[in-house]
């Protein structure tokens, strides 16, 4: 799944495309989102993860997601990381969102921003359906 050339990847990253088969779109700058922390939901082989579902938060997710275990609302800058509200966007675990899904908890996602790799574990119909209008 992983090209080790740059044009489609390299250094175990996969091509960053997005579900709909386009270039991948940032998902946020600030809060500043990615595994890899570049404001895309790119992947690659060390993203355990799949951090590649660009969700809009909303508080029932957020709510939501402290009862799994994954507290994303409180900061911690320890590791950087601010804490998120409602409104902001993140790069999700696919496997969340998709628990989110079956919860009916799932936060509306940015399909441009959406890399081609979560369809490894969510549908293309559930994310279209949960799709946020282009702005």
């Amino acid at each position: 799944m992983f090209d080790q050339t740059p044009e489609r990847g390299g250094g175990g990253r996969a091509p960053s495309l997005n579900v709909l088969g386009q270039p991948l779109k940032p998902c946020s700058a600030e809060p500043l989102t990615g595994f890899y922390r570049d404001g895309c939901c790119n992947t690659g082989q060390e993203d355990r993860g799949l951090h590649t579902v660009c969700a809009v938060m909303t508080n029932a997710f957020l709510r939501f997601s402290k009862e799994r275990g994954n507290d994303l609302s409180t900061p911690r800058p320890e590791y950087g990381f601010p804490g998120l509200k409602a409104g902001d966007r993140w790069c999700l675990c696919a496997a969340r969102w998709q628990e989110a899904l079956e919860a009916d908890m799932a936060p509306l996602v940015i399909l441009e921003s959406t890399h081609q790799a979560t369809l490894l574990v969510v549908s293309a119909e559930d994310l279209k359906r949960h799709a946020l209008s282009p702005s």
